[in-house]
């Protein structure tokens, strides 16, 4: 049985508790998979390494909110052992202090250009159509918070997304990752930055993706699959 910690809450504007119960523990009893729910961050306190997966879905209330030491020790040490890491949009805002966890999920959200909440319709491309987790993803349209981040280059990267200039004239052309997957030590890390609202998370193809990502870096999957692209 794969066993999953899904830390979700804090700033309620991208509503993780709707996302919690109408869509990731869906995906998460879909897959078959044992899920401890905490909307505590305290939880982050205890060993860690009992789990496969560790979902987040945590926003943060304050710009100064981060992870104490021993928490981003805990967390990072877990990966390293094998438990995979699961986020999607806000968690690349989330602990804007604690550096390390954002090279841990390979990115950290910067802006979005077109405005906090403003639900801009904007088109998301596959680059990888041959990996497990962008199996059968085509290219979507979301109306949603278009993310621009900094993104680690060491990340597999499985979809992005352009920007037109409309808002900001010196970004016309320049493209984003919006999804994509990496390594820590023995954990695996898939991340989307898809997913403002229920509404863009329904997306089939964004679900599929998610859904697909959740079980890769899953340490179940990752140690029975003989697919091993990073």
């Amino acid at each position: 049985m794969t066993r999953v910690l899904y830390l979700y809450g804090g700033w309620p504007g991208h509503k993780p508790y709707q996302v919690a119960e109408e869509w990731a523990l869906p995906i998460f009893k879909h897959l078959g998979f044992d899920v401890d729910e905490t909307n505590d961050i305290f939880s982050l306190d205890a060993d860690l390494t009992g789990y496969d997966l560790i979902a987040l879905n945590w926003n943060n209330a304050l710009l100064s909110e981060g992870l104490t030491a021993a928490q981003e020790s805990n967390l990072l040490g877990a990966v390293e052992n094998g438990t995979g890491i699961a986020a999607w949009h806000g968690a690349a805002a989330a602990f804007r202090t604690s550096l390390k966890y954002h090279w841990l999920i390979g990115g950290s959200f910067l802006e979005h250009p077109a405005g906090e909440g403003v639900k801009y319709p904007y088109q998301v491309t596959v680059t990888d159509t041959g990996h497990p987790v962008t199996a059968g993803v085509k290219d979507f349209r979301v109306a949603s918070e278009q993310y621009y981040m900094s993104v680690d280059p060491n990340n597999h990267v499985l979809a992005e997304t352009t920007f037109t200039g409309e808002h900001l004239p010196w970004l016309e052309g320049k493209t984003i990752p919006q999804a994509w997957t990496r390594t820590w030590g023995r954990g695996r890390v898939f991340y989307s930055a898809v997913g403002h609202d229920l509404d863009d998370l329904q997306n089939p193809d964004v679900t599929r993706l998610c859904t697909q990502g959740f079980a890769w870096a899953a340490r179940t999957f990752a140690h029975t699959s003989a697919r091993t692209s990073a």
